[in-house]
């Protein structure tokens, strides 16, 4: 089991009496894939700069020249480093924009950081050639940075990072601003350059699909607070509240009351389920994933509804349906389309019914995104 490279320990920040983190507490395991994920303003690259100590003077406090929390600790191994300076620290940032250097070539970008610590030219040659082949850029050495395509900028601005031999690699939403192919391929890129290397990586972003594939290990925030910790499976399949069955995918959430363990009731009728614990007539959330759901003849299915819609995904069909009492349209996902208009049955495994706490916020105004 390899030990915590970062803690952070009741960290509080406040803006203007707006609470940005709120006694956040939170382990990173040495050599992990660590992704921060929330809607905007959950407080994720929030938590980032804490780590990395960077000033943002519209948002935070600044001591020193430097940031601090309000109150709590940052730790670097069982080093408290509150006090240290970003660049003392044993860490190198990705952000979104890169902040490469316009007048100079590939070479000078990445060999930049290794000149001000005076490093000998035979070392600096050796060490930029390494991280060249390891971003797959031999050859553009000459080039400048300018006339880069965004994914191979992206690289150079990884390979900048690395060059320094940081025991953490921070990454601000390094892939917002590629298109959708480009940003599926540097996921890929990312993480084979994170398992070659074995150091942390601490990912920051609003893309669950982008979480979903590349982390070891998910952090779903809301509000300033953590939602949940856990594995993509972990957090996809068992969510801990309604806010992160919302936020990763998409999901059926409806009202419910736990007449007893494994006896759940809601659209109007009694299912089977798995889970235990709750009070007797509890009120609670069901979330339901729209691939869990199985089309039957209406008779076969106390759940019932009329499809609205269909839609041709790709490799499914997207079908919301009319369910009788409910507010909100569930959704299906199925390689067999229904007819619009067709009142249909469903029935759902006890699996695959997830029974949590209610949630009190409100998920349309909780999930905005950048």
């Amino acid at each position: 089991m390899s030990e915590n490279i970062i803690s952070l320990k009741n960290i509080s920040v406040s803006f203007d009496g707006e609470v940005i983190l709120d006694k956040l507490n939170l382990d990173i395991k040495d050599g992990t894939f660590v992704t921060l994920l929330g809607p905007s303003g959950c407080g994720k690259t929030t938590t980032l700069r804490i780590i990395g100590g960077f000033q943002e003077p519209d948002t935070l406090r600044i001591i020193g020249g430097f940031q601090e929390p309000d109150s709590g600790d940052v730790f670097f191994g069982s080093e408290r480093i509150n006090d240290l300076p970003p660049h003392k620290r044993k860490l190198n940032t990705v952000f979104q924009r890169y902040a490469l250097f316009p007048h100079l070539n590939v070479y000078e970008n990445i060999a930049f950081g290794m000149r001000i610590q005076k490093k000998k030219e035979s070392e600096i040659k050796a060490k930029v050639e390494e991280m060249l082949k390891l971003v797959s850029l031999e050859g553009f050495e000459k080039r400048r940075t300018s006339t880069l395509s965004g994914g191979q900028q992206q690289r150079v601005a990884i390979a900048r990072a690395l060059a320094n031999d940081p025991r953490v690699l921070l990454l601000d939403e390094p892939l917002g601003a590629l298109d959708l192919k480009l940003r599926q391929e540097m996921q890929v890129e990312l993480k084979r350059i994170q398992s070659r290397l074995g150091i942390t990586f601490i990912y920051v972003t609003h893309d669950q699909e982008e979480a979903l594939s590349m982390s070891d290990t998910i952090v779903v925030m809301n509000h300033g607070v953590i939602q949940q910790i856990g594995s993509p499976i972990d957090i996809y399949n068992e969510p801990e509240n309604g806010f992160v069955a919302d936020f990763i995918g998409e999901s059926n959430i409806v009202d419910g009351i736990m007449h007893a363990d494994c006896d759940v009731e809601f659209c109007g009728a009694r299912f089977e389920c798995v889970d235990t614990g709750f009070a007797k007539d509890e009120e609670v959330d069901v979330v339901v994933r729209p691939e869990d759901i199985v089309v039957v003849p209406k008779e076969e299915s106390a759940l019932r509804g009329t499809v609205t819609s269909v839609t041709f995904k790709g490799v499914h069909y997207e079908m919301y349906v009319n369910v009788p009492g409910e507010e909100e349209e569930w959704i299906i996902q199925s390689t067999v389309a229904q007819e619009e208009g067709k009142e249909i049955g469903m029935t759902v495994i006890p699996e695959n019914i997830h029974i949590m706490k209610k949630y009190t916020g409100d998920y349309a105004s909780d999930i905005e995104f950048e």
